[in-house]
């Protein structure tokens, strides 16, 4: 299966060289899920879209440092182009950024939270266990964003949600998946990331709550998650 990987945003340059780009962070994860997976990278942000919904047997949209609501003109693109992905009925897998993108595009509304930052690890409750994913009450991914759906498109649901993010787990119509955590994000990585981002992006109190927690390790991100990515994947390829 070839996996088209729609890059919408980059991590910072001073984290890269040991981390690779959100990419490289998804291919790592679902790479190790099944060896025959392949992916081809669009470098959505630099206006290098596909052509057509066909390119790939699959599409995921990666996180990104952008709001949807800035509408560049490459969002207005890819918005586009997630649509002519629901018509044409290809999966789809969107995170954070690309959880947001495509609600905006198929008819949600997405805004900068007045709950602020919610980063570090966070406990999602699982409204609705889906069959790729079997039985569980909860689910637990790192997180970075102070964006959030608030608004659903007609043709979402809900099925992962907690008391900071209403709507924290999206499907459509079974083709589309969507979380707003990232389950491509390391402790490790979102360690360096909060490090780098506190006093200047997050305030020092937010950071060092999110740290306490990532150190205390009460919470692990979900092992799982590249299973769970793969088997949606493969279910409505």
């Amino acid at each position: 299966m070839l996996i088209g990987i729609l890059e919408t945003g980059r991590p910072p340059e001073e984290l890269q060289s040991a981390y690779g780009s959100y990419a490289d962070m998804f291919k790592r994860l679902l790479g190790a899920t099944d060896s025959s997976l392949e992916f081809k990278v669009y470098p959505v942000l630099d206006n290098q879209l596909p052509a057509n919904p066909y390119e790939c047997a699959a599409w995921l949209v990666t996180g990104s440092r952008h709001g949807v609501y800035e509408n560049l003109p490459w969002m207005l693109q890819l918005q586009d182009f997630i649509r002519a992905v629901w018509q044409a009925e290809v999966p789809m897998i969107g995170i954070c950024f690309g959880h947001q993108i495509i609600a905006t595009a198929l008819g949600g509304r997405v805004e900068k939270s007045n709950k602020g930052w919610g980063v570090g690890l966070q406990e999602y409750t699982v409204q609705k266990p889906q069959d790729w994913m079997g039985e569980q009450a909860t689910i637990t991914f790192n997180a970075m964003h102070q964006d959030q759906v608030v608004e659903l498109p007609a043709n979402a649901e809900v099925f992962a949600s907690s008391a900071f993010c209403e709507y924290a787990g999206l499907v459509y119509g079974g083709r589309i998946l969507t979380f707003q955590g990232h389950p491509e994000f390391t402790t490790d990585f979102e360690e360096h990331l909060l490090k780098l981002r506190r006093g200047s992006v997050i305030p020092n109190p937010v950071a060092d709550q999110a740290l306490s927690g990532l150190e205390q390790g009460a919470l692990k991100p979900e092992s799982q998650s590249g299973h769970w990515m793969a088997n949606f994947l493969k279910r409505v390829s």
